[in-house]
């Protein structure tokens, strides 16, 4: 009897000994994770709900972040202001061509051709022409297909084959760019002494490039100033686009995560730009203007072609040219 009387009595005296820490904890002051050291699977999706980055052996450290929040605002830019006003833009331009169609026609070669041909570009001028142009149409139909083809395309074809098709346009708009880079370099070697502003180009300017009525034909030398303006749009937005899609090719590389996400806004930015620009140059050098065509596909262009649109540079090259023994 007397051990059992100990024992409760100890028990009451233990009790109460820790009836303070009891009382404590109910008024509220419960130890939490971090007072007492421990992390819970709460605190560790909150850190990463907030971006902290974890470890990864042999990678780096950016890769260890699982969650960035910043990417929700460069998704909702990229697929909300930048594909609707650059859908719209690009929607203006083609409309805009066409009305101009409408209204202007073809521009043909007054009085017909002369038959008699003139060279305008040597085949290595071609080839640097096609290497740009070529990869250019390439990465325009796969950049605007990862851009718009969700919305447009996979309703019609369906997600399986949409897949497919984006996912080898991807691949062929990855490869292309590298063409792409080295038409620019050609490019720029071979025409940028002739891009250079001249006397001619305020003529030019102010005649409207003789686009604007029948029978005006301001003097050009090789290259008139809508040429020129075109030729440095594409290399200075082409470099451009183009250090922009190298960074994005190797991650981390160049730039963290938000350096890539704004470098791929800028990137696709820019790439609709000069789909809109290169659209109003396609247009001329096709079913524009008469006779434009082949200076690109034999080399040759018509004498009276060239006589109107580009007299100076007639001159200067038949100046060149031996005369012929009398």
């Amino acid at each position: 009897m007397r051990w059992t009387t100990l024992l409760a009595v100890l028990m009451i005296a233990l009790g109460c000994w820790s009836l303070p820490a009891t009382a404590a904890s109910s008024d509220g002051d419960v130890p939490t994770s971090a007072q007492s050291g421990r992390i819970t699977d709460t605190d560790t999706w909150r850190a990463i709900r907030q971006g902290e980055a974890g470890f990864i052996s042999g990678q780096p450290e950016q890769r260890g972040q699982l969650i960035q929040s910043e990417g929700e605002a460069w998704r909702a830019a990229r697929n909300g202001k930048l594909a609707w006003y650059g859908g719209l833009a690009l929607v203006g331009v083609v409309l805009a061509i066409g009305a101009f169609y409408l209204i202007r026609g073809k521009i043909m070669i007054e009085g017909g051709p002369s038959g008699r041909q003139i060279l305008r570009f040597n085949k290595m001028e071609r080839i640097g022409h096609w290497l740009t142009a070529g990869s250019f149409l390439v990465l325009a139909v796969t950049g605007l297909n990862l851009m718009f083809g969700r919305w447009l395309l996979e309703p019609i074809i369906g997600k399986t084959l949409f897949s497919w098709l984006a996912w080898a346009g991807k691949w062929l708009h990855n490869l292309s760019g590298f063409v792409f880079i080295a038409g620019l370099v050609v490019i720029f070697v071979l025409w940028a002494k002739d891009n250079l502003w001249d006397r001619y180009d305020l003529g030019w300017i102010l005649h409207g490039g003789g686009l604007l009525k029948k029978g005006d034909h301001p003097p050009a030398a090789k290259f008139n100033f809508g040429q020129k303006t075109q030729f440095w749009m594409v290399i200075v937005i082409g470099t451009l686009v183009s250090s922009t899609g190298v960074s994005l090719l190797f991650p981390f590389t160049f730039a963290d995560m938000a350096g890539m996400q704004v470098m791929h806004l800028i990137h696709a930015a820019l790439a609709v730009l000069m789909v809109m620009a290169i659209l109003g140059h396609i247009y001329i050098g096709t079913i524009g203007m008469e006779g434009a065509s082949t200076a690109v596909t034999t080399g040759y262009v018509d004498r009276k072609w060239a006589s109107l649109h580009h007299s100076v540079w007639v001159e200067e090259t038949e100046a060149k040219e031996p005369k012929a023994a009398e």
